[in-house]
């Protein structure tokens, strides 16, 4: 109970010290670590290893594709590129449809490309369009984060859904098709709430360039066709490399395996980008690779980005060696209330720990060995424990979960505001998802 309260306690020490001391995230975060590793009674070598491995494990695993994508933005940003996008899309889908497209696209991407790289590629254009339509940045960002969240958790090939299913020893394609189910009245759950209720905070999308500004620069931007290439691309190099991992390997063994796998890395993908990005200016000039020019501007936005990602790894890898998801898990899974119980357990292990992946494979490997016990033993109910269990990983988003902290940063938007839009927006949708299972175990189970 005393972590619990700890917990809860060191999240308000973050609301408070960035929103009314105005602390920078970075240095609030760094302190809460420290705070809750010495208050937990971990030793005092283990909180420092804690934040050095969790703030360097998360700067490698997302630090390159940050910088890599903030750069492909500024390009698109700068060269008119991402307006022109924005002007293609709404000929198509109406100015009022915006959060709906966003959350229809973010949903598609992340089935194949993690909900963090997703959120990175598409930011420009998810900016560039809410500026077009005139529209709160809150909103349209909501309906994308959540619409990419939503299948990171519920329908493999995501590497967590795929993990719990053969830790389960569920059948996968019956995970996919029930998450596929499961999914559809999630997303519009998500879009509802980011149209009417994320919408009313407003965030100009981006403040820095007026209306008259953005028809001046699409007078030499380049076309909405090839703006969108360095987008697109990384999400297809990333897409081959996702089925080439699939079990019956259906680009073989060799070369051309290799060569997709190399090319299909997030890091790789997005570096091919860059360089096609570098052809989107009509008129190119070397100064722009430079420390002054838009790759410079690029890596200082990117830097504050990352940092604060970084810091609030830190914080997530003190409360994952503390063991305080092992034990709200642990204490739940003495429950009996059917379904709900590794929904209950995932979002315990979630909100304590931060990762939806780590989440999911902690849940599943605690639940394993009580399958048959639990009356869980049969296909249909298999499938649905892992999407419970997926469905748990959503609730909630918080300052230990690295995509809050992109969201917000790459948004502009305060701590505060992010825990009213984004922590609220994945309960919501958590809540959703396993009331959708329940209704669906009553049918089969």
């Amino acid at each position: 109970m005393w972590l619990i309260v700890l917990l809860l306690v060191s999240v308000l020490l973050i609301v408070v010290s960035t929103s009314r001391f105005r602390f920078h995230p970075f240095l609030a975060l760094l302190f809460v670590a420290v705070f809750f590793g010495l208050f937990s009674g971990m030793p005092l070598d283990s909180i420092v290893e804690s934040i050095n491995e969790g703030f360097g494990r998360t700067i490698g695993q997302i630090g390159i594709v940050i910088i890599a994508g903030v750069i492909i933005g500024t390009f698109l940003e700068q060269s008119g590129g991402a307006y022109a996008m924005a002007s293609r899309v709404l000929k198509l889908t109406g100015k009022k449809q915006v959060p709906l497209t966003m959350a229809i696209i973010g949903y598609f991407v992340s089935i194949p490309v993690f909900a963090d790289s997703g959120f990175v590629i598409l930011s420009p254009l998810n900016k560039a369009l809410s500026k077009e339509a005139k529209i709160s940045l809150a909103g349209s960002a909501s309906a994308l984060v959540l619409g990419l969240s939503i299948t990171h958790v519920l329908v493999p090939p995501t590497p967590g859904p795929i993990a719990a299913a053969g830790i389960l020893g569920a059948d996968l394609g019956l995970v996919i098709m029930l998450g596929v189910i499961t999914s559809i009245p999630v997303l519009l759950t998500a879009w509802l709430y980011a149209a009417k209720i994320a919408s009313r905070v407003y965030l100009d999308p981006n403040p820095e360039i007026s209306q008259e500004e953005i028809e001046e620069t699409l007078k030499t931007a380049p076309s909405a066709f090839k703006s969108f290439i360095p987008i697109l691309l990384p999400i297809l190099l990333i897409v081959l490399k996702s089925i080439s991992d699939f079990p019956t390997a259906p680009f073989g063994t060799g070369i051309a395996a290799d060569a997709i796998g190399f090319i299909g890395e997030p890091v790789i993908a997005l570096i091919i980008g860059i360089i096609i990005a570098f052809t989107l200016p009509r008129k190119f000039d070397r100064e722009m690779l430079s420390s002054t020019g838009w790759v410079g501007k690029a890596l200082q936005n990117a830097a504050i980005i990352i940092l604060i990602t970084g810091a609030g790894g830190a914080f997530g890898m003190v409360l994952r060696n503390s063991g305080i998801a092992d034990v709200m898990g642990e204490s739940l899974a003495n429950m009996r209330i059917g379904i709900f119980m590794p929904f209950l357990i995932a979002a315990a292990i979630k909100s304590a720990q931060g990762s939806s992946t780590v989440s999911l494979i902690t849940t599943a490997s605690l639940l394993a060995p009580m399958m048959a016990s639990l009356g869980f033993d049969t296909d249909g109910a298999r499938a649905l424990v892992v999407l419970s269990i997926g469905a748990g990983s959503l609730v909630v988003s918080h300052a230990n979960d690295s995509m809050f902290w992109i969201f917000t940063q790459m948004t502009g938007m305060k701590v505060k505001t992010g825990f009213r839009i984004h922590t609220v927006g994945t309960l919501v949708i958590g809540v959703a998802s396993i009331i959708v299972i329940w209704v669906i175990s009553m049918i089969l189970l």
